[in-house]
């Protein structure tokens, strides 16, 4: 069994693949070649904005937000600890602090009620993480955001293809970002990720500082970086997008699934999705007592586990020099020593996600009801 299942996708659309890939070499044009406008225009139209910026991976489209909204040395940034270290480090890479806010336990997103008292003089932007593929409270957070004048980013790394409210992530905010990393519920075979607004001077910052700050040949306003997209990613990721609404609809059902059948048991919680959201399951994570040990277990007959994460921010060593104190974060240090992830991908079969369920209730010593 596999946890994430990236070889059945790639059997299913393969000649496509390559007539797309064989298109590219025939025209010769490897970096921003026509592929990359068309997917810019189709991943647009499919979150519901204005304009759509591609980019080189998930961290460069972070860093590329928060340097178009002008954030650097002395500035402050309210996210999340319960998250992949980018998060933080993007920030941090700027000069600018991360101010780090506790998450809501059910949802593992940061808890919009105690994003205000964090707020000071010195911030400037507001970054939710859309985690395990479901969106943070943007009306709530929007909303404190407003009462300030600060921009909210979303990084919607695990969460491209989810709603809210009607309304697709990275659709949410003042700019939206997305990851295409192989594993990502919209991957392509490398590192690649997106932006999204409905702003047209900030879709133009960010289109020039992914090109060295450039805003035509070898004239550079701006300090930027080499943030583009390359053309045969843009290629992958139009014909992998052909398919994604149906990836959508299967990973609902699975996840659905695995919550029906985990309802069941009891010392375990399964993943907790908003009425008014729907995911697209880009991990399925429940908690668990003795998460280690039951990992261990799962392992002997043959089920793949993973841990995201294992560590929040508040206790990585790199930022150990901010002198933050986890216990402010007590529901993200909670979740970091409970969360274990289960095999999750559009193409599970209905038995392997049964055998999932069973090896976890051997594990805990109890049976499916």
């Amino acid at each position: 069994m596999q946890f994430i299942d990236l070889e059945s996708q790639q059997k299913s659309i393969r000649p496509r693949l390559e007539a797309r890939i064989r298109r590219v070499l025939d025209h010769g044009r490897y970096i921003m070649g026509p592929e990359v406008a068309e997917l810019e225009e189709r991943l647009a139209e499919y979150a519901g904005v204005k304009h759509c910026v591609a980019v080189s991976s998930g961290t460069d489209s972070l860093l590329i937000a928060m340097m178009a909204l002008g954030i650097g040395p002395g500035d402050e940034v309210i996210t999340t600890p319960f998250t992949f270290i980018a998060t933080g480090e993007v920030i941090a890479l700027l000069g600018a602090m991360p101010v780090f806010v506790d998450i809501d336990f059910r949802t593992y997103n940061i808890d919009p009620e105690k994003i205000e008292t964090k707020i000071t003089s010195k911030t400037r932007a507001i970054m939710p993480v859309s985690l395990y593929g479901q969106c943070a409270d943007f009306d709530t957070i929007n909303a404190i955001a407003a009462r300030y004048g600060l921009p909210v980013i979303e990084d919607g790394a695990q969460s491209f293809g989810a709603t809210y409210k009607g309304r697709k992530s990275c659709g949410l905010s003042t700019v939206g970002s997305t990851s295409f990393f192989p594993s990502k519920p919209l991957g392509g075979y490398g590192d690649s990720g997106a932006l999204f607004t409905d702003e047209d001077e900030l879709a133009q910052a960010m289109r020039e500082i992914r090109v060295h700050g450039q805003d035509r040949r070898y004239h550079h306003p701006v300090i930027g970086i080499n943030g583009r997209i390359n053309t045969i990613q843009a290629a992958i990721l139009l014909e992998k997008l052909e398919i994604f609404p149906q990836e959508v609809v299967n990973r609902a059902r699975i996840g659905a699934e695995y919550g029906r059948q985990l309802a069941a048991l009891s010392g375990i919680a399964p993943l907790y999705i908003e009425p008014y959201h729907t995911s697209v399951y880009a991990q399925y994570t429940v908690q668990v007592e003795d998460r280690d040990q039951i990992a261990r277990q799962l392992k002997s007959r043959g089920i793949p586990t993973a841990v995201h994460y294992p560590v929040s921010l508040c206790r990585q060593p790199v930022f150990s020099g901010l002198n933050l104190d986890p216990s402010a974060c007590p529901q993200a240090e909670q979740a970091s020593a409970r969360v274990l992830s289960l095999p999750m991908h559009p193409y599970l079969d209905p038995k392997e996600q049964h055998s999932v369920v069973d090896a976890l209730a051997s594990a805990t010593q109890l049976s499916v009801s």
